[in-house]
């Protein structure tokens, strides 16, 4: 597998080697001081050039500059999934060697959100400064309507939980469960970890540095909210849930001064056990 030094010298040799290509930036993972590194880390690279015209759905390009990938997709191609139609063009690509770079062709100026990103190459000198904002993928905390929005949307979703359940609807159970519901224990959690820290660290994308600060108890319940496809499995995932979903709702309430709705969570408990147990009956 090419080392990192070597796929951005690869990257910057195809750059510099084209007079079209006047500015390169690294952005991502690799951009991340905070992040780990491995060898799955994507090569997050924007090409900044005066026409994208000529790059637009260029694979013989592609291919007589990087190789050819073993794996590519090409977002703005697609018509399943539809294209951002902005301007740009993207080449994700995996190749032989594990190594993935992700490419985007633009020609519109660099605009800097503050996520993280570094100036590989400025050909003219005249890139704008780019600026990392420190905290941007800090935890952020949440207000106290974000709080009680987040429990409401996870109590209201399980009752969704539980009808799938009794109904045998696998694929609808588990997209509630392991989407819609899971989206707010992840965030809740997230917030439990923003609260311990001061909101100085990030749990990453979809929570996935959770397991490095969540205690070892807690993440094993953490762990239990994930179901397999049988009805008594998905049944105490629901439930394990709610009462995780409560017990850290509840601390990161007393640590930032919230209150929690308590009705809110027996009245789903309650509606929950009345699904499982067969009762609701004209």
């Amino acid at each position: 597998m090419r080392t990192p030094e070597e796929m951005i010298d690869l990257i910057l040799g195809v750059a510099k080697a084209d007079e079209r290509i006047r500015a390169v930036t690294l952005g991502g993972s690799r951009a991340n001081k905070d992040c780990p590194a491995d060898v799955y880390q994507d090569f997050d690279i924007v090409f900044f050039i005066n026409d994208a015209t000529p790059f637009w759905n260029n694979e013989q390009w592609i291919e007589a500059n990087f190789g050819k990938p073993s794996l590519m997709q090409k977002p703005e191609s697609m018509e399943l999934i539809p294209p951002d139609n902005d301007g740009n063009y993207a080449y994700l690509m995996i190749f032989p060697d594990g190594n993935r770079i992700d490419l985007c062709i633009t020609a519109k100026p660099y605009k800097n959100n503050g996520e993280p990103c570094k100036l590989l190459l400025d050909k003219d000198g005249t890139f704008p400064k780019v600026q990392v904002a420190e905290d941007y993928w800090h935890i952020k905390r949440p207000t106290e309507k974000h709080f009680a929005d987040c429990c409401n949307e996870l109590h209201w979703c399980l009752n969704n939980v539980a009808k799938g359940i009794a109904r045998d609807e696998l694929s609808y159970t588990m997209e509630m469960l392991n989407n819609n519901v899971k989206n707010m224990l992840i965030l809740m959690l997230e917030w439990h970890v923003g609260a311990e820290h001061g909101f100085k660290v990030s749990a990453g994308k979809c929570g996935k540095y959770l397991k490095k600060y969540l205690p070892e108890d807690m993440y094993k319940r953490f762990k239990a909210t994930y179901s397999c496809a049988e009805t008594d499995a998905m049944w105490n995932a629901a439930f394990e849930t709610l009462y995780l979903f409560g017990n850290v709702a509840r601390a990161v309430a007393a640590k930032l001064g919230f209150s929690y709705n308590e009705a809110e969570e027996k009245a789903i408990e309650a509606y929950m056990r009345q699904v499982k147990s067969g009762a609701l009956k004209y």
